[in-house]
């Protein structure tokens, strides 16, 4: 359903993330909470729901789906000599994920539940039991759920125009840090290809 973020996702544990787009899927059972915000320090190794990334590591690790969210969690690399700029990236990293993980809890359990209540309404209008003899739920039929899909979007169609609206701007200001951030390290590889050449 496209109110929701997909109730799906891989299991597994956590990815190595590499800038060149290769991951490494590293053994674990726990299951991932993303809604830390930006609070490591410089040279300090970030945590989520017990989990730590080896201490020679220079990668970003991203997580199995939070059950509430279904969102993958990102525990973000943090160099020791890490710049203001890139300091002020990584936050804005930090604080995405976090309001991302805040909305799509929140909005999910909503769903959920709201779900729940129209199917009980709609069987207990019908003198029909919530679990039949054998114990199994009762269902509705696909045409009875498209009413409840129908009235969940229209409901929540401005708490999600402010949600895209917040993720754009947001998403912008990653961009333009993104940016600055690349700019920076080129002028700073010139300066040193520079540097060497002429000695």
């Amino acid at each position: 359903m496209a109110a929701t973020r997909p109730l799906w996702g891989g299991g597994g544990g956590w990815y190595r993330y590499r800038y060149r787009h290769r991951r490494r899927l590293l053994s674990s059972s726990s299951s991932a909470d993303g809604g830390g915000g930006p609070t490591a320090e410089r040279g300090e190794r970030q945590e989520s729901a017990g989990f730590s990334p080896p201490a020679h590591s220079r990668n970003d690790w991203i997580g199995p789906p939070d059950k509430h969210s279904n969102l993958r969690p990102v525990i973000f690399y943090v160099p020791p000599e890490e710049s203001p700029l890139e300091r002020r990236l990584r936050e804005a990293r930090q604080e995405a994920q976090a309001c991302d993980q805040r909305f799509w809890a929140r909005h999910n359990r909503t769903f959920r539940q709201e779900k729940e209540e129209f199917i009980y309404s709609r069987l207990k209008a019908k003198g029909v039991e919530i679990r039949d003899e054998t114990g199994q739920k009762a269902t509705l039929n696909a045409e009875e759920m498209a009413d409840f899909y129908k009235e969940f979007l229209s409901k929540n169609f401005r708490k999600h125009m402010q949600y895209n609206r917040d993720w754009y701007k947001r998403n912008f200001t990653i961009t333009f840090l993104m940016g600055q951030v690349a700019l920076v390290r080129a002028l700073r590889r010139l300066r040193w290809k520079k540097k060497n050449v002429g000695i």
